[in-house]
């Protein structure tokens, strides 16, 4: 079977990425430019295609006709049109579970430099300003501990439970939000409206879908009594960035760690980047899933399914 990996270059330099056992001819290219003409020429002879982000719509389906299966090297499936794949009996696969270290260690690593102002001090010891400033020390800008804190954690998957680990071993009360507008389903979670009211800092970890679209928004922000930390390792577009950015700026919100955005990469005109300097605003390019060993990982998840396919095919 002939598969044409699309976007190899959304993996890092030096991680292996063979061909899946069964596969006879396999085509790589590091990126394909979004246009419909281009990924239908590059997969007319294909059986699979492999893709992180490109966007395979029901135009390039339909005029791909050898098409078995389409591998995602991601758990998020918004970039294919899965009823085009019903229509044409087309399997689609993702992959979950890879990242359930990456993730969370990243999450602190957004949450802990927001709180302790990494970056701010950073560039505080070596543009001068310290040595200017004479002090032993530099607090100009408070240093907040997590530990004795409430996290409230918006989607409780693998990710979001291993985060509530993270977080108790440091001390924090973790609250598990029910989604928005339903009664809690168990004593372990608590109603939305109140984990907004009572979070000091809050992380997102949920699927982007039509119920969770801008689900931080003017209204759910003004209810945040405690001025939280926001940290978004879930998607981009669950978080208005304009209602965000006002938050920032009102200091409804203390700060706001984000590896995701509304357009990846930022649009030049995101409202967010007028934030940026804010000593409690750390942002990163979609790389919390990226460790080493996520990577790899996931490319071991993957060529299983990818071979175990094949086999049944």
């Amino acid at each position: 079977m002939q598969a044409v990996f699309l976007d190899k270059g959304t993996f890092s330099e030096g991680i292996d990425l063979p061909a899946p056992t069964g596969v006879s001819d396999y085509i790589t290219y590091q990126d394909t430019p979004p246009d419909s003409k281009t990924i239908i020429e590059r997969c007319q002879n294909a059986d699979i295609i492999i893709t992180n982000k490109v966007q395979i719509t029901a135009e390039v389906i339909a005029k791909l006709p050898k098409l078995k299966l389409i591998q995602l090297t991601a758990t998020g499936m918004n970039n294919v049109d899965q009823d085009a794949c019903a229509e044409h009996d087309i399997t689609l696969y993702n992959v979950a579970g890879y990242a359930v270290k990456s993730v969370p260690e990243h999450t602190f690593m957004l949450m802990l430099n927001a709180m302790r102002a990494g970056i701010y001090y950073h560039q505080k010891v070596v543009d001068g300003s310290w040595r200017e400033n004479g002090n032993f020390c530099l607090l100009d800008i408070p240093l907040i501990d997590l530990e004795d804190k409430t996290l409230g954690i918006i989607g409780v998957g693998t990710i979001g439970k291993r985060v509530s680990e993270i977080a108790t071993a440091f001390g924090m009360k973790v609250l598990w939000a029910e989604h928005q507008g339903r009664s809690p389903r168990n004593e372990d979670y608590t109603a939305f409206d109140e984990v907004l009211a009572n979070a000091d800092v809050i992380s997102l970890h949920c699927p982007l879908n039509e119920h969770t679209q801008h689900l931080i928004n003017k209204d759910t922000l003004a209810k945040m009594a405690k001025k939280p930390l926001i940290v978004n390792v879930a998607r981009g577009g669950i978080v208005d960035s304009q209602a965000l950015t006002d938050a920032i700026n009102n200091e409804q919100i203390i700060g706001y760690g984000s590896d995701v955005f509304e357009q990846e990469p930022i649009a030049a005109d995101d409202p967010l980047l007028t934030i940026s300097d804010n000593p409690r605003v750390i942002f990163s390019p979609h790389n919390a899933w990226g460790s080493k060993s996520a990577q790899e990982t996931l490319w071991q998840i993957l060529s299983k399914q990818v071979a175990d396919f094949i086999h049944k095919s």
